[in-house]
């Protein structure tokens, strides 16, 4: 059983499916997109206990909040295989100032930060730091609570926002104020057993809405595989002074760590620096790192939730690139239509597969549903071909208000 609804849920749901071990997969709830859908929303702890129990299911967790609601240790509690690590462990993605001050006590790179639950001594202290900021909500905000800011103004708009208007409810009751570190940005996401974390294939988000990073921060635009960013010299350093830290420095504070941890790197001069954590496999990165694994994942998830990674071969990647393009709803990441029909999906090529996101099912029509609705993913020998075999799919879907970026993969493509 997968739980969860998105792009990354379908991405999971859709390579596990393909596993010779595993009979058959449930999502719950699911959208229009994923097979055998289970009306079990993702809070509903007890109900997804209860099926898991009825179809002898092992379970695998998508999103951050049932994590961090502690659904992992209420399966444990009732005997239930879960992948996915603990209400304590999903802390480094559930609370940023947590992880914030875990990582400096434990040096592991990051930028210098104060925490702020007033609005007035934020802004006092904006007025007398001599760097750029970023602001971030302390809690879970779907990928929208954090804020980089190009003025002392702009500083003050985001405090007053979350401390202020509210904005993202009870997330927001504390923030950070850390230095803007500006350099280039990656995702380094490795899967972890409590003692090891193997690396999953390197990656590169695109938060903003706009083409150019310009507009408010999403939940991923679209992303894009292997990056070159990333070279083998400084993925060695980021697992060691970032991934094999962070899971030692755990253990060392008692807490286990297994799951997907995700870094969120930013890359100045050489060096990375953690901008967060998260505690599951981001989106929309899991669907173009999906694509190119060759290996059985379910053998891996498995193999994480008994600790027995270091028994298995590593894992196997096709050569490819994959670039995942995300249509969205105009309007998002703030109100946006919903319920249009969506056309063309008979027309998809081979070399590309369709994640659905925010969508759902009516008769045999297929609605959006939400402000991300469909992640098309596509695989090219090169970074440029994998591009244009995404954005050519991009061009077969249709509805009334889809929208996209026409710049994903673009960073990798200058760098390269």
């Amino acid at each position: 059983m997968v739980v969860g609804s998105g792009g990354r849920e379908h991405a999971l749901t859709w390579k596990l499916s393909n596993s010779d071990n595993v009979e058959q997969v449930f999502t719950a709830p699911g959208n229009g997109g994923t097979p055998n859908n289970v009306s079990i929303s993702v809070d509903d702890i007890d109900g997804l206990v209860k099926f898991a129990q009825e179809k002898n299911c092992f379970t695998v967790v998508g999103p951050e909040d049932p994590l961090a609601n502690g659904i992992v240790d209420t399966f444990h509690e009732k005997n239930l295989p879960i992948f996915g690590p603990s209400k304590n462990a999903a802390q480094l993605e559930s609370s940023k100032i947590w992880a914030k001050e875990f990582m400096k006590r434990n040096s592991i790179p990051t930028a210098d930060f104060e925490i702020f639950d007033d609005t007035q001594k934020a802004k006092e202290f904006v007025k007398s730091y001599d760097k750029p900021v970023v602001i971030k909500a302390d809690g879970l905000a779907a990928g929208k609570g954090v804020i980089v800011c190009d003025s002392k103004d702009e500083a003050n708009e985001a405090i007053d926002t979350i401390l202020t208007k509210k904005t993202f409810g009870d997330a927001g009751s504390k923030i950070i104020i850390e230095e803007r570190i500006d350099g280039i940005e990656a995702s380094y996401i490795a899967l972890c057993d409590g003692n090891v974390g193997i690396p999953m294939a390197t990656s590169q988000d695109h938060k903003r809405i706009f083409d150019d990073d310009k507009g408010p921060n999403t939940g991923g635009m679209g992303a894009y595989s292997p990056t070159p960013i990333i070279d083998d010299k400084l993925a060695s350093q980021i697992q060691e002074k970032i991934i094999d830290k962070t899971i030692a420095s755990m253990n060392e504070e008692g807490i286990e760590f297994k799951g997907f941890l995700y870094a969120g790197i930013m890359i100045k001069d050489g060096t990375p620096y953690v901008l967060e954590y998260n505690v599951r496999m981001g989106d929309p990165e899991c669907q173009p790192i999906l694509m190119r694994l060759d290996s059985d994942l379910y053998e891996y998830l498995l193999a994480s939730y008994k600790g027995k990674l270091k028994d298995l071969p590593k894992l196997s990647w096709k050569q490819e690139y994959a670039v995942c393009v995300v249509l969205a709803s105009k309007g998002y990441p703030k109100s946006y239509p919903k319920n249009d029909k969506i056309t063309g999906f008979e027309n998809i090529p081979e070399n590309s597969f369709v994640f659905h996101a925010g969508t759902k099912k009516e008769n045999e029509s297929v609605l959006s549903n939400g402000g991300r609705v469909l992640g098309v993913t596509a695989l090219g020998v090169t970074l440029q071909n994998a591009i244009n075999n995404a954005y050519s799919t991009c061009e077969k879907l249709d509805w009334k208000n889809k929208s996209h970026r026409n710049d994903i993969g673009k960073k990798g493509l200058s760098y390269l």
